[in-house]
């Protein structure tokens, strides 16, 4: 007890009176929540040590976050002398895996140290004490629990000890990690290298602890183990295939990142504005539409809240519980640059933010943006544009195959999340955010084309000096348009422009990926012409038939290789995602090839051309 009430005091005297944060990641825990959270603050207030509990709801369904905000009332607590426990829940409205809910309990927390914790306490934070002892008697800045610690006590069923020993010998052999566990759900950090790491961190899901300690490990962080007491009980189950595969994908692209491309060693951490920013939400739009309200729905629960909502439609509308900050300007039937030009104008914020009226945001859709803003150089950061889950079939695949390897290249960034923070030369509209000082100095957008403003807009922004960065944690969520008709239409609106801007404003459209589809195209319709004739040329008919087969050749490869990247289990998604990927090839090329020899390219109406 004497040796228990020590290591307790260097819990004490290490916090002082700062503060220890305890990020807990929850999902569906509605049942057992509160005591969890009760028996974790009684823990801390009778041991004297200041301490706030950031309990993230990961998008839970079963009434996990009204729990939370009915707990909060019994917060803070006061403990031994004079010590404070303090409640601060998260949510996220969506589902969105382990890695993006600490994010988001480290982005809300406040200590000096925080400790991460699993929300049902198979690991209970009374083992917090050896964490502490570990970290002060080995000057560490990161201790992490682990199940292989010569003095853990683990009741762990033998096929999850195997499959643990493979994934730890792997990640020895590629990471280098001087610990033997990584997985296991307590770690302590000292906050200072936690901000370091996170804001460079891409991983969401699975791999979130590697992607973290591999970092901080390659920064020069110092890493050690505690040993662990953890009773699962019957909770284990079968291992899915998916599990497994997720966190195979995730881990390759840990190693990838780190000894390939040595990106972390490069990354550059976002510069945060010294003020809280007013932003400027602006979103073009024909009408009213359920989508519209969708989008304003989900800017209501945005983690950043100094933001104005400017609403441009064609003719008056309201919309019914609208808040303070929404305003609504008719625009008269105009095209989308000159609406979002009548929004710059009206823009009371620093920063202006585009969002189509057919896509919404992710909950920290502003404040991941805003971390940019600090570096003057910056002047535009865009995310992906990612397929909401609840679109139709036909939609859905239409995002499939814009999110294709074959389709997008090295642009599928636009459409996936994941993937590394970059610098880029144009974005879409559909997700951007500019400094208004910046796109005053320009005159915002040019007026005659569409689509493709936002093509010169991003190229204006360069022209001018600053830097456009991607982030694939700036998420909206971008409604696709139905295979085949619909995606196709807007592709060859697409192609068109860009191949008109290709050669009349090359800087950032003259790019050969831009030019495959074409010379696809070119060349199926040049075997269609050539290869019948190829009999007649050949003096053999073994000749002949060589010379089908060379020239076949690349277009039997080119249909392996859709058949590869658009490979699913269901039948009749890998057919139709397969299709819809050659006739995507088929319209792109053609409209491409039209745009680049056009005279001049229209300039159409918005009209409604949404789902």
């Amino acid at each position: 007890m004497v040796e228990i009430d020590e290591k307790w005091r260097i819990v004490r005297d290490t916090v002082g009176e700062g503060r220890l944060s305890v990020v807990m990641p929850i999902f569906n825990l509605a049942g057992t929540l509160a005591a969890n959270i009760r028996e974790t603050a009684q823990l801390f207030s009778v041991h004297g040590v200041n301490a706030e509990i950031v309990p993230v709801d990961d998008g839970s369904t079963d009434g996990t976050w009204q729990m939370l905000e009915s707990l909060a009332n019994e917060f803070p607590i006061v403990g031994a002398g004079d010590s404070t426990v303090t409640l601060r829940p998260v949510l996220l409205t969506r589902n969105s895996g382990k890695g993006a809910a600490l994010r988001a309990g480290f982005e809300a927390s406040t200590g000096e140290y925080v400790m991460l914790l699993d929300g049902d306490l198979d690991i209970h934070p009374k083992q917090t004490p050896w964490f502490f002892d570990q970290m002060v008697d080995k000057q560490a800045d990161i201790v992490v629990g682990s199940k292989r610690h010569r003095h853990s006590q683990v009741q762990y069923p033998w096929h999850r000890r195997l499959v643990s020993w493979c994934y730890f010998t792997i990640v020895r052999l590629s990471i280098g990690l001087p610990i033997t566990d990584t997985q296991t759900g307590m770690k302590l950090f000292k906050r200072a290298i936690l901000g370091e790491v996170i804001g460079r961190m891409l991983v969401k899901t699975y791999a979130f602890d590697l992607e973290l300690l591999a970092i901080a490990h390659q920064r020069g962080a110092k890493i050690v183990e505690a040993p662990v007491v953890i009773r699962f009980g019957q909770k284990f189950g079968c291992l899915k295939a998916s599990t497994v595969k997720a966190m195979a994908l995730d881990s390759l692209a840990v190693f990838y990142r780190l000894r390939i491309l040595k990106y972390y060693a490069s990354a550059e951490v976002a510069t945060k504005l010294p003020r809280e920013a007013l932003v400027s939400v602006v979103i073009a739009c024909p009408g009213d539409s359920w989508m519209l309200r969708q989008c304003i729905a989900a800017l209501g629960r945005q983690t950043y809240r100094n933001f104005e909502i400017i609403v441009l439609p064609d003719c008056p509308m309201e919309i019914a519980g609208g808040a303070e900050n929404l305003h609504i300007i008719p625009t008269g039937r105009v095209r989308p640059a000159e609406k979002r030009n009548v929004g710059i104008e009206a823009a009371k914020g620093e920063i202006v933010a585009f969002i189509d009226d057919d896509a919404y945001p992710d909950v920290h859709w502003i404040e991941y943006a805003l971390k940019y803003f600090g570096n003057d150089a910056i002047g535009g950061v865009g995310g992906p544009g990612v397929t909401p889950p609840d679109d139709s079939l036909l939609a859905r695949l239409g995002g499939r195959v814009y999110e294709n390897l074959l389709v997008s290249g090295n642009y599928r960034y636009r459409y996936k999340a994941g993937g590394i923070c970059r610098e880029v030369d144009d974005y879409p509209s559909c997700n951007l955010f500019v400094r208004k000082a910046l796109l005053m100095s320009f005159g915002g957008y040019r007026t005659d084309f569409w689509p493709g403003e936002d093509t010169l807009l991003c190229k204006d922004i360069i022209d001018n000096g600053k830097r456009i960065v991607y982030d694939p944690w700036v998420v909206v969520y971008h409604h696709r348009r139905a295979l085949f008709g619909p995606h196709l239409r807007q592709l060859a609106r697409y192609a068109f422009h860009r191949g008109y801007f290709c050669k009349r404003y090359p800087s950032n459209s003259l790019h050969l990926s831009y030019f495959i589809p074409t010379i696809f195209l070119v060349y199926v319709l040049s075997m269609a012409a050539i290869l019948p004739m190829i009999g007649w040329l050949s003096p053999s008919e073994k000749a002949g038939w060589v010379l089908v087969g060379a020239g076949l050749a690349p277009l039997a490869l080119y249909l392996v290789l859709v058949a590869v990247t658009t490979f699913s289990l269901r039948v009749h998604r890998w057919v139709l995602t397969a299709m819809g990927v050659v006739a995507s090839h088929v319209t792109y090329g053609a409209m491409f090839a039209r745009g680049l020899f056009a005279a001049k390219a229209p300039c159409e109406f918005i009209g409604k051309d949404h789902v």
